[in-house]
């Protein structure tokens, strides 16, 4: 799936709810613009009447259990400066209530155009992008635009008789080339020797990424490394120790995976 596949159907979603002609909407005398996809032009315009105003548009009044996801929502971005994806929008929401609150089929009733694409608009939020429905170069255009690409290492190198190819990022292209030799091997192009407390973060960072699809920022990375392994599990001075080009961004090249999107290493 690539990103233009959403952007398109994002589109038609939004012109086949709304009409093409309902690019704003007056609430209580002010006029907000909206994007041709549905979200907010400026997410500074949100509020719980402009929610309840542009769910109403969609025929969808809003309930105590549809704010609790809204909210959910809302605090995460709030908290890590993206939006969360399905499985870790199921997990907080799990969390905080039951499973089977958290359920697809729960969300999908409460949201019938997805929780992911109508939930994000009526919360004011970006929708999340996933990185397992993203080809890689997609994803590296997203972390790498706006900013001028700082090129880490050749196109590509050797390793065992083996041609390794990595972006400017020296992520690597081909996630399934990755092996604790080539691990090994990375890091000393980051002038790293590998010990036990580095491995930790590697292997934790592996778990995460192949089961959310994701790779975590290095504030999520703490959070559920604390969580599941216990709060003195993750020190974030010593894990800049560890990675001085931060755990996330640098310990994601090393981990064989794709650079975390978002605030990375903040």
């Amino acid at each position: 799936m690539s990103l233009q596949w959403y952007k398109t159907i994002r589109v038609t979603q939004f012109t086949r709810v709304m009409g093409t002609d309902m690019n704003n909407i007056v609430i209580e005398g002010n006029t907000v613009s909206l994007r041709a996809d549905g979200y907010l032009s400026n997410m500074a315009d949100w509020s719980p009447e402009l929610a309840e105003q542009m769910a109403s548009n969609e025929g969808l009044v809003l309930t105590e259990k549809h704010w609790d996801v809204l909210n959910t929502m809302r605090k995460y971005y709030e908290e890590y400066n993206t939006s969360p994806i399905l499985k870790l929008l199921r997990r907080e929401l799990a969390k905080k209530f039951s499973a089977d609150r958290a359920s697809e089929a729960a969300l999908n009733t409460l949201f019938p155009q997805g929780v992911q694409y109508q939930a994000t608009r009526l919360a004011g939020i970006p929708m999340a992008y996933l990185d397992a429905e993203l080809d890689q170069a997609s994803h590296m255009h997203l972390v790498q635009s706006g900013a001028e690409s700082v090129r880490r290492y050749n196109d590509h190198f050797d390793f065992e008789g083996k041609p390794i190819s990595v972006y400017a990022s020296g992520n690597l292209v081909n996630l399934d080339d990755w092996s604790e030799a080539l691990a090994e091997a990375l890091a000393e192009k980051e002038n790293i020797e590998l010990n036990d407390e580095h491995w930790k973060i590697i292997k934790f960072l592996r778990k995460f990424y192949f089961q959310y699809g994701v790779t975590p920022m290095v504030k999520v990375l703490i959070r559920h490394m604390q969580e599941e392994l216990g709060a003195d599990s993750a020190n974030q001075s010593h894990m800049y120790e560890l990675f001085p080009g931060g755990p996330a961004k640098q310990g994601s090249r090393i981990a064989g995976l794709p650079s975390p999107q978002g605030c990375i290493d903040d």
